[in-house]
């Protein structure tokens, strides 16, 4: 038996470092000090002020500002709605059943369906109602309804401001700081992903070495919103913020196109890759520049000037390097800009935040069903605890209806319940009834709190399980004022919790979240359609519009374990987003000659005819390919700059398309074939 994990040096006291004590201090703290002010102010039930605090316990500051408005918002919310459901319903236990379910289900839709405070903000708001709502059922008069609400209210904003207090006292690491190490470590990653994807030679897996870039530059969004609310200074260069993180993606879909550019030129000169080796030795330099840049890539373009493919690689070389130089630039101002300095960079939208609105409709029934069947036997059975089952199952529902593997989830969260079961009967039934004033129970609650925050911040692969038994302690040992001792109920109620998590399991495996399958097909369809209207004249999104939610879709499966699904849904959304980069350029370009403007315009025609909302015209497809390709033959023979030109791009869209050959065919209006699935 190893028995390593006892010995003095590994206790989570004495290997703990600085920033770890400093964060399980921090949050300690503000949830004794949430259970002392919830009992000054003689509220009922302190522990929901415990909790509260423990819920916001974020490592930085705009994290927890950003979560605490979004729980506040959430909770007046969910306090407003519990008060009109439970003082219309409740004479009618049918009717207080289904509208409280139907509240929920539209919570667990919104919740699902976006990834920002606002879906944190309606999932507290869900859970908050349910709180409010099953726990007045046996009111008699209509003012303890607004009692309890104005209670569980005050507990949510103690708990808050009780966090907020001891973040000011023992603030962490800098938000601003953060963002700005990650920015130039993102920049430092896409110089590596070029030199990965650029070389001749390259072993790496080109699809896992992009997935990781776009994961990391999306995770940038997530620092660049806590910096907004911590840092004044940032948040007056928001905008700047976001159009890096834009660029930043533009450079990836550069990147891959480049990439692809070269994977169809496998007889490319090694003269050609020499440059490019000059080119990102140059970019590695702080001080590189664009003349040295254009010095270098003049000398790979003045090597063949008839050859379109040449001057292609060239071009968009060019393209790259300028992004890249110019997000150095904008970072380095950012760097030195003071809080009364504002810039204007080219204006862009946020980035995508839309999650699947099928999946987020099925979490909504799964969470309605849920609550009416929880809610029909607590009806026929007459259950004393239904309300704690039924706030649990609400809870569950609405709070993992998002995650990745929500079975697993909650699968984990009822091993925490049945822990936390046998700790509460022994701390209270043990420990609290022997105690006679407050003080005497934070003296050992207070150690156990900050040890569970160590083992939390140390123990990776159990962190989850300390942070649920952290956040449901309170919920549990029910601290209230005053005391309870009733064995019975306390039992009853341990046992309806767990019961009500089950519940919350069962629903989850009858009606699952999609396969990870399906959900590839169905991003790739949205893709599709997407696309689609990248084609008409005047399209509904723009070029950096539709970027953004191509990279927004893919990063949706980023934690798949289904490769394949993976891979079909990245090749997708890469070869329609480097299509997309030509049909915008083609857009802008006007030449001269009428025969080359028909020639562009018979391009997006192609396009149109190769790509369907069901899938690839192979026939299409064969056909733009040959046509691209005599196309590209008549261009070369033309002694014209403009023809010159459009043959390079003609080519870069010939690249695109022929990774689509790879694509399942669109199936058939009807028959059989038409029932199968679709890449």
């Amino acid at each position: 038996m190893n028995l390593n994990w006892l010995s003095w040096q590994r206790l989570p006291w004495i290997c703990a470092t600085g920033p770890q004590w400093r964060y399980a201090l921090r949050n300690s703290l503000a949830m004794c000090l949430a259970l002392i002010f919830a009992y000054t102010l003689d509220l009922d039930q302190p522990y929901w002020a415990m909790t509260s605090a423990a819920v916001v316990s974020f490592p930085t500051v705009g994290g927890a500002i950003s979560k605490s408005l979004g729980r506040i918002c959430g909770s007046l919310i969910g306090a407003t709605v519990a008060l009109m459901i439970a003082g219309h319903t409740l004479n009618d236990p049918w009717l207080f059943t289904f509208t409280i379910a139907a509240w929920l289900a539209f919570c667990t839709w919104i919740s699902s369906h976006y990834q920002n405070n606002v879906a944190y903000a309606f999932c507290l708001s869900g859970y908050t109602a349910a709180i409010i709502v099953f726990s007045t059922v046996n009111v008699t008069e209509v003012n303890q309804v607004w009692d309890i609400a104005q209670a569980r209210v005050c507990e949510v904003i103690t708990g808050i401001l009780c966090a907020g207090l001891m973040m000011m006292i023992l603030p962490s690491t800098s938000d601003g700081d953060n963002l700005m190490l990650s920015l130039h470590k993102m920049h430092q990653d896409i110089y590596l992903h070029a030199v990965t994807l650029l070389s001749r030679n390259s072993t790496t897996l080109a699809h896992t070495a992009h997935e990781q870039v776009i994961s990391q530059i999306l995770t940038m969004n997530l620092l660049r919103v806590q910096a907004f609310w911590s840092h004044y200074r940032f948040r007056r260069q928001n905008n700047v913020l976001n159009y890096i993180l834009h660029q930043q993606l533009r450079m990836t879909s550069v990147l891959s196109g480049l990439r692809r550019m070269l994977l169809n030129w496998p007889e490319a000169p090694e003269t050609l890759y020499q440059g490019i080796q000059d080119i990102l030795t140059e970019l590695s330099r702080p001080g590189g520049d664009k003349y040295a840049i254009a010095m270098i890539l003049r000398r790979m373009v003045a090597e063949n000037p008839a050859d379109f493919r040449q001057r292609a690689v060239c071009e968009r070389l060019r393209y790259f390097c300028w992004l890249y130089l110019d997000i150095n630039r904008w970072i380095r101002l950012i760097e030195v800009a003071d809080a009364d300095t504002r810039f204007q960079p080219p204006a862009v939208p946020s980035l995508a935040r839309e999650n699947d609105s099928t999946e987020a409709a099925l979490s909504a029934l799964r969470t309605f069903v849920a609550i009416i069947a929880g809610g029909t036997f607590w009806i026929n059975s007459h259950w004393e605890s239904g309300s704690e089952a039924l706030t649990l199952t609400a809870i569950a529902c609405v709070l993992y209806s998002s995650s990745p593997s929500p079975g697993g989830t909650i699968f984990g969260l009822l091993k925490t319940l049945l822990f936390l079961c046998c700790l509460s009967l022994v701390m209270k039934f043990g420990l609290m009834i022997q105690l006679t004033a407050l003080w005497q129970f934070l003296l050992f609650l207070f150690p156990m709190l900050i040890t569970a925050q160590l083992l939390k911040l140390q123990q990776p692969a159990n962190a989850a399980f300390w942070g649920q038994s952290i956040v449901f302690l309170g919920s549990f040992i029910s601290v209230t004022n005053p005391p309870e001792w009733d064995y019975a109920g306390f039992l009853n109620a341990n046992v309806a919790k767990v019961c009500g998590v089950l519940l919350a399991w069962l629903a989850f495996q009858i009606l699952q979240p999609s396969s990870d399958d399906r959900k590839s097909r169905r991003h790739i369809r949205a893709l599709r359609l997407a696309f689609l209207d990248q084609l008409r004249r005047h399209p509904t999104l723009k070029e950096h519009d539709f970027e953004s939610r191509v990279y927004h879709l893919v990063s949706q499966l980023k934690s798949s374990k289904n490769q394949q699904a993976k891979l079909w849904l990245l090749r997708w959304g890469v070869v329609l987003l480097n299509c997309s980069h030509i049909v915008w350029y083609l857009r802008s370009w006007t030449p001269q000659n009428p025969a080359l403007m028909a020639l562009r315009d018979n391009s997006f025609q192609s396009l149109q005819q190769v790509m369907s909302l069901r899938g690839v015209r192979h026939n299409a497809l064969e056909t733009t390919l040959d046509e691209l390709q005599h196309t590209l033959l008549a261009l070369q023979t033309q002694d014209n700059e403009e023809a010159r030109e459009l043959a390079g791009i003609l080519w870069r869209l010939q690249c695109s398309l022929a990774q689509l050959q790879q694509g399942v065919p669109e199936p058939p209006l009807s028959g059989p074939a038409a029932q199968g699935s679709e890449q």
